[in-house]
């Protein structure tokens, strides 16, 4: 059987981190053991991020719809709360961005949210 010399594929391995490692300051970059420990770190941070990215952006999204309700009279839990009775079907992100760009629009949406929980909730009818 003929004999295997790994070292082309060794080396390919070696140049695929220390590409991904480029950037990093002193030996994480130029070190291959170094580099390898610094891209696996650096990689769980970057799953870990994505996801907490997503949590960041969604409070911002709530944070600036309740700042647009408030400023029509009514709070964040109640919009959505009466959102879902009118059956309007709107992501935070959605709404969050009209908010800010249309306030009409989204005045309109308190408007329906509004009338909804006043006509539709049996609580606030047998308080009327």
């Amino acid at each position: 059987m003929a004999r295997v010399k790994r070292g082309v594929r060794a080396h390919q391995r070696h140049k695929k981190i220390l590409k991904l490692a480029r950037g990093y300051r002193g030996r994480k970059s130029k070190l291959f053991k170094m580099a390898k420990q610094q891209v696996v770190k650096s990689m769980a941070y970057a799953f870990a991020h994505r996801k907490e990215r997503r949590r960041d952006f969604r409070k911002l999204w709530i944070a600036r719809i309740n700042a647009a309700a408030r400023m029509n009279n009514m709070t964040y839990n109640r919009l959505m709360y009466g959102l879902k009775l009118a059956g309007v079907n709107i992501n935070r992100k959605i709404l969050a961005d009209l908010a800010v760009n249309d306030a009409a629009a989204f005045a309109k949406l308190v408007e329906t949210a509004k009338e909804k929980i006043e006509s539709g909730n049996p609580k606030t009818q047998a308080n009327a």
